[in-house]
């Protein structure tokens, strides 16, 4: 690993792995308690024509922390979804961009869950600087 790619204090690799995220490698992530954070140093497959991190891999991530920050919440709750969790509806607010070389971080917070619905939020940062902010239902099944 060089200087560059040297994930922050406390972030590890992902622990969860899928085809569509296989490319984006590497990936890391940081369990709490409460919440998973994901966060990825961006790189040239993670950007749009214009260089910018490209708003699919926002959401994608996104969405992927939020659904893991409620099963970590779910099950210290004891109440394990059989199924696992499905997203019904994803919203994220464009606020800014981030630039190659930059660490992009999915920081969560879990809402609230009722019998079949969970809620989520996240926001999205450059560097720091805040560039989106999504949140998130998920449906236990």
């Amino acid at each position: 690993m060089t200087a560059t790619t040297i994930p922050p204090e406390g972030f590890a690799p992902h622990f969860r792995k899928s085809p569509l995220t296989d490319p984006w490698e590497p990936i890391y992530s940081r369990r709490l308690e409460d919440r998973v954070i994901i966060g990825v140093y961006v790189r040239e497959p993670h950007t749009n024509s214009r260089g910018m991190v490209h708003g699919g891999l926002v959401a994608a991530l996104a969405d992927n922390a939020m659904g893991l920050s409620c099963g970590q919440v779910l099950l210290a709750e004891g109440r394990k979804p059989e199924g696992g969790l499905v997203t019904v509806s994803l919203a994220i607010d464009f606020i800014g961009a981030a630039k190659l070389g930059q660490w992009v971080a999915f920081d969560t917070q879990y809402l609230k869950a009722g019998k079949t619905l969970c809620f989520a939020q996240a926001f999205i940062t450059a560097d720091g600087q805040v560039i989106g902010r999504a949140d998130a239902r998920f449906k236990l099944t």
